[in-house]
């Protein structure tokens, strides 16, 4: 499989942000546009070229200690401006878990 960095072509088709998980616990991070990390997809940079997109996610991997597998995932712009995940994957992401971790009792 080849990274997402070494693609040549990376083709968006509306708006876009970079998703990561973070180092130290794994929690599902977004990179902002002040170029730190945010567990709030509200708070993420939104692209919506490729050369964009392609930017923010090689700054993104660059950061290494803060995160970890950067990707561009689809996003909605909903009234307002409000982000909103752009496919069932980022939801899931998104809302965290879809299965109760407890061990019953």
């Amino acid at each position: 499989m080849t990274s997402p960095l070494e693609q040549k072509k990376i083709r968006i088709t509306g708006p876009s942000v970079v998703t990561a998980n973070r180092t130290w616990d794994g929690a599902v991070v977004y990179r902002t546009a002040q170029k730190g990390w945010s567990t709030e997809l509200a708070d993420s940079a939104v692209v919506s070229t490729s050369d964009d997109a392609r930017a923010l996610l090689a700054e993104a991997a660059a950061d290494d200690v803060g995160a970890v597998g950067p990707y561009i995932a689809p996003v909605e712009l909903k009234d307002g401006g409000k982000v909103k995940p752009g496919n069932l994957r980022e939801h899931i992401r998104a809302k965290g878990v879809t299965i109760d971790l407890q061990v019953p009792a």
